[in-house]
């Protein structure tokens, strides 16, 4: 890395009309000397090369500046499409962001005006949505294969896949963040407990669809697992690439930058993978104006910077705060609320608990009073508060949905590799989720059905795969058609083998035994126990305490 951008130097030196003047030899030494002997010769020959380059190692007066004496390794763009002149099509392209939080909009814009640019690959958690972020290029069909942990709503991207248009390697999002992580640090694979049993581990996995007759074109490959202290594990390769681009709120001119709240995300992680770290960023400042004990990303993984020309960050799912309002009439919403409510009971006090999309989120509302629990937030956030005002709308903090929310007194913001550390090491206490299939051991299903719907796992393997942290899954008791979503074993893609700890419905509550299988523990109102067995697909036994099903 330091060849690199010192030859970057050497080319940025030959640049100037005093190529020669200067001994080639003398411009890679690792001091910047010439520049403090020779001041009035480069603003002579080359006024604007002194402004980019000279004076970013002076002080703010204009006064010799310590930092004269050491290299200056990152170059600063005028314009995004100067900064990304040099790439190449068949790229590696690892790009930052989360939904369309902290994305590198400026950069992917310039980009999409490169045709000559394509059969890219592209590393990223997702692709932002149709007209947005990444949607663009796949707009533009400039990517052939996506990198990702979730498709989500971008409704062309799943078409492409769909369709064969598109290779599409799904990673679980904690694994692929850590893949990064751990390219950047030199570390060539590593274990990890997330997909074992799974498509991820057993291989089979749709990476690409044959156009004609929809069979699968490519499938991924098996991996190779191993046993640490009797729990299996999957063995993963990190990822690097030739370019990241990635999204800032501030960098100073030694390349040192500052992320904004829930922006950092896989931004982080992505820049220390790459071979060319590219940041788009908010403001750019003079060496010495930020504080290093609040530097996220030294600068010695960025190579280029670029001021952003975003007018307005974008807000994927605007929520806000609602006023208490009188009781919906609506079926659906009386059975959502009848599982949060029974869900809000397994909080206890001083849990840290992370809680998916939908019924889970809603479980929060009912947490009982005394209680204090800490919701972590997969995206990068610790201490999840409430939905916002208007006036709180911040489009730098929004949770795992791409929701705006806020964030609670004594909370804390980090990068999506460091979020999912927390949760596969077992510092997470209950996960909440919803499930499309659980079995009766405890296998869980809730990512994709082979062929006709695909959104990715997500998070949701990681926050399975631990083994550590209790989880429960809230879910209709059936599907709109009437089958059975509680089975003897789960006929869709699982999410994670032998996971689940209770199964949480708007008919009871069963308690799961990963070896002896379902137990009824809870009834709700006006539920028959025939009625459990004629909407249930699998035998299960009754408990001796069978209770009427709580609320909170």
């Amino acid at each position: 890395m330091a060849l690199r951008r010192g030859h970057s130097l050497i080319q940025s030196v030959l640049r100037t009309k005093l190529a020669t003047k200067i001994n080639v030899c003398t411009s890679v030494l690792p001091t910047r000397s010439y520049f403090n002997t020779n001041l009035e010769g480069i603003k002579a020959l080359n006024p604007n090369k002194y402004e980019k380059i000279v004076k970013t190692n002076l002080h703010l007066d204009g006064s010799p500046n310590e930092i004269a004496t050491r290299p200056q390794f990152v170059q600063i763009y005028d314009s995004a499409e100067q900064a990304l002149l040099d790439m190449k099509s068949d790229s590696t392209l690892l790009v930052g962001g989360f939904g369309v939080c902290g994305i590198p909009e400026t950069l992917i814009n310039a980009l999409a005006k490169r045709p000559d640019v394509s059969g890219l690959t592209v590393v990223s958690n997702n692709a932002g949505l149709d007209n947005v972020g990444l949607g663009v290029l796949l707009q533009n069909k400039q990517i052939k294969r996506m990198i990702s942990s979730y498709v989500g709503e971008n409704k062309e991207f799943e078409r492409q896949y769909l369709s064969g248009e598109l290779e599409v390697q799904l990673i679980p999002q904690g694994t692929l963040a850590e893949k990064c992580r751990a390219g950047g640090a030199g570390i060539p694979a590593f274990y990890t407990p997330t997909g074992v049993n799974t498509l991820i581990h057993e291989g089979g996995q749709p990476i690409k669809y044959d156009p004609v007759d929809k069979s699968v074109e490519i499938p991924s490959d098996t991996k190779e697992s191993r046993v640490f202290k009797g729990m299996n594990y999957v063995l993963e390769e990190s990822i690097t690439g030739d370019y990241a681009l990635i999204k800032a709120w501030k960098a100073d001119k030694a390349g040192n930058i500052i992320f904004r709240k829930t922006a950092n995300n896989f931004n982080e992680p992505m820049a220390k993978a790459a071979n060319i770290t590219i940041a788009e960023v908010e403001e750019i400042v003079e060496i010495g104006e930020l504080d290093p004990n609040f530097v996220h990303l030294p600068g010695i993984y960025v190579d280029r910077i670029v001021k952003s020309d975003t007018e307005e960050k974008r807000i994927e799912k605007r929520v806000l705060k609602k006023e208490p309002v009188a009781a919906s009439a609506k079926k659906s919403d009386s059975i959502r609320e009848k599982i949060a409510r029974r869900a809000a009971i397994e909080f206890k006090n001083g849990m840290y608990a992370n809680l998916g999309i939908g019924m889970p989120m809603l479980a929060a509302s009912y947490i009982p009073q005394g209680t204090h629990v800490i919701l972590q937030s997969e995206n990068g956030l610790l201490g999840l508060g409430p939905y916002p005002t208007e006036s709180e709308i911040d489009a730098d903090l929004i949770n795992a949905g791409k929701e705006t929310v806020t964030i609670s007194p004594g909370g804390a913001f980090f990068s999506s590799s460091e979020s999912f550390a927390m949760i596969r090491g077992g510092h997470v206490h209950l996960t909440m989720l919803g499930a499309m299939q659980v079995s009766k051991n405890g296998d869980l299903a809730n990512w994709m059905i082979p062929g006709k719907m695909v959104k990715g796992m997500g998070g949701a393997m990681d926050l399975v795969g631990s083994g550590r942290s209790r989880v429960v899954v809230l879910m209709e008791h059936a599907a709109k058609n009437g089958d059975h979503k509680i089975l003897n074993e789960c006929t869709l893609p699982l999410t994670g083998s032998r996971c689940v700890d209770l199964i949480i419905t708007e008919k009871c509550v069963f308690e799961v035994n990963k070896e002896d299988g379902l137990t009824l523990i809870e009834i709700a109102e006006g539920v028959q126990i025939a009625d459990i067995l004629s909407s249930t697909g699998c035998e299960f036994k009754i408990s001796e305490n069978l209770k009427p099903m709580l609320q909170a």
